[in-house]
């Protein structure tokens, strides 16, 4: 893995826990890598251009669909606006 690779990735591992965070595990020492697997995905939708609305909607139907929640429409923008800037 390159080193611009293995950086977005780690910034994207760290947005997701502690800013995403939709079920609040950060706090939980165990469940340090709950959303790692959503990683690899949002690196390579990034890598590929995806636009503001395609992030936001592939949250959103994480949260939403996958996940089962309600989903908090502000709190997801604000994520997707801030995983959009971690690529730069």
């Amino acid at each position: 893995m390159n080193k611009n690779l293995s950086s977005l990735h780690a910034k994207i591992r760290t947005i997701l826990l502690t800013e995403w965070d939709p079920i609040g595990v950060q706090f939980f020492l165990e469940a340090q890598d709950e959303y790692d697997s959503y990683v690899d995905p949002i690196c390579n939708l990034l890598n590929a251009n995806i636009t503001e609305i395609d992030l936001f909607n592939y949250l959103w139907f994480i949260e939403t669909e996958y996940m089962g929640l309600p989903g908090e429409r502000e709190h997801t923008e604000k994520i997707t606006k801030t995983l959009l800037m971690a690529k730069d």
